[in-house]
């Protein structure tokens, strides 16, 4: 056998052993299970960067099998995610592909890892974890206004409650987008800086501050907010449901871009780098000035403007 091939059998067993290790931290250790997560891709990461993408996929399947083996069925969903995350984080710096490339592959395989899973337990386990959560979220907060209402003698009207609950349940699906994704960057921004040290080519990462989203997510705002001005989708229908979620997930999005140019204002100005953290916490109770800056960013050129103040 060649020596190469040696070597790659040999690596892969030892990071297969790595993501066992820290896939069992991160399920049985609940003071260090946080940073296990983050860090259990990893492994696989580095052997998919490394090596070709046939070596990479079997390393990636042996090792979600043996995470049966550390624990039961009940694991299987964390390995699944987690040895997704790293084949394609490693597949993609061994591609060399870009930072935006990277960040959405990652999310998207997370999104899709997940998706494939609730599926298959609705429909073949009869198991919703999703229905089931917001059932036990709307007990609670049942529990929690009858003993409010007993105290205070004002009672919560239960038709604004199931609202915000069926509101909350039409937001379910961007809400797991924005979750996953964000999810996602977190894993890259705590994975990459490994990598880096451990001699593989990462892409580098622009600043917070200089984040520009594509001008087209202005256009799209707007032609959603024409539809919920002008058409004013019926509450509950399916169309309603889209139209929220894409709502949704643009609001985010601007506000980013909001926060994004708030940074890059102040580091325009030398201000204190205390304000960024501050702009931030204020950014989401102000969510709607935001989303206008974020808004006015994009369809004007107000850095260019900004740079120009801060030089005199």
């Amino acid at each position: 056998m060649p020596n190469n091939q040696t070597k790659a059998i040999t690596q892969g067993a030892m990071m297969i052993a790595l993501f066992l290790v820290l896939i069992a931290l991160a399920y049985y250790v609940p003071i260090i299970s946080f940073v296990a997560f983050f860090v259990a891709p990893l492994p696989l990461a580095w052997y998919s960067a490394t090596y070709n993408r046939n070596s990479s996929v079997g390393v990636t399947i042996v090792a979600i099998i043996a995470s049966l083996f550390i624990g039961n069925i009940l694991i299987l969903p964390f390995s699944l995610i987690l040895a997704a995350t790293g084949f394609i984080i490693g597949d993609c710096l061994r591609q060399k592909k870009s930072k935006i490339y990277l960040f959405l592959a990652t999310g998207t395989a997370i999104l899709l890892t997940f998706a494939v899973q609730y599926i298959v337990l609705v429909r073949f386990f009869n198991i919703d974890f999703i229905e089931q959560s917001l059932m036990l979220a709307r007990e609670s907060y049942e529990k929690s206004l009858e003993y409010s209402a007993s105290i205070t003698g004002q009672e919560v009207p239960k038709e604004q409650m199931l609202q915000m609950f069926e509101t909350l349940e039409m937001t379910m699906p961007s809400s797991i987008t924005i979750f996953v994704f964000a999810l996602a960057f977190i894993m890259i921004a705590v994975i990459l800086p490994i990598l880096k040290r451990l001699k593989v080519e990462v892409p580098k990462f622009a600043p917070f501050r200089d984040m520009r989203l594509p001008r087209a997510i202005l256009w799209y705002y707007l032609i959603v907010l024409s539809i919920n001005l002008f058409i004013q989708p019926e509450y509950g229908t399916a169309f309603y449901m889209v139209i929220l979620n894409l709502s949704m997930i643009l609001w985010v999005l601007l506000t980013l871009q909001g926060i994004s140019f708030i940074h890059y204002t102040i580091d325009a100005f030398n201000y204190p780098t205390f304000l960024k953290v501050l702009a931030t916490i204020l950014a989401i109770p102000l969510y709607s000035f935001v989303v206008l800056i974020g808004i006015i960013d994009l369809g004007f050129n107000l850095r260019d403007w900004v740079k120009e103040k801060s030089e005199k």
